[in-house]
C-alpha cells in the first residue's frame, strides 16, 4: 500500500511541475518605484515567448534550441 501512495505522489508532483513556469511581471502591481523596471522585464518576457514560439513552430531541435533562442533574442528590437 505504501509503494501505490509514493507513486501516487511522485506522479503528481510530476504532474506539477509545468505549473511552476515564471508568470508575465505586471508592471500595475508592483510600487510605483519599480513600474519602470517592471515594464521592461515585462517586455524582455514578451520577447522570450516570442522567440520560443517562433522555435516551436520551426520545430527546432532541443539541441539547437539555445543557439536559436540567443540568434533570436540578439536580433533587432521591434518598437511597437
Amino acid at each position: 500500500m505504501k509503494r501505490i501512495i509514493c507513486i501516487a505522489v511522485i506522479t503528481l508532483l510530476a504532474a506539477a511541475a509545468p505549473a511552476r513556469s515564471q508568470t508575465l511581471v505586471d508592471p500595475n502591481k508592483v510600487a510605483p518605484e519599480y513600474r519602470e523596471a517592471a515594464e521592461k522585464r515585462r517586455a524582455e518576457q514578451l520577447r522570450q515567448r516570442e522567440c520560443a514560439l517562433k522555435a516551436d513552430l520551426d520545430k527546432v531541435l532541443p539541441r539547437d534550441r539555445t543557439a536559436y533562442l540567443n540568434h533570436c533574442l540578439d536580433g533587432p528590437v521591434a518598437k511597437p
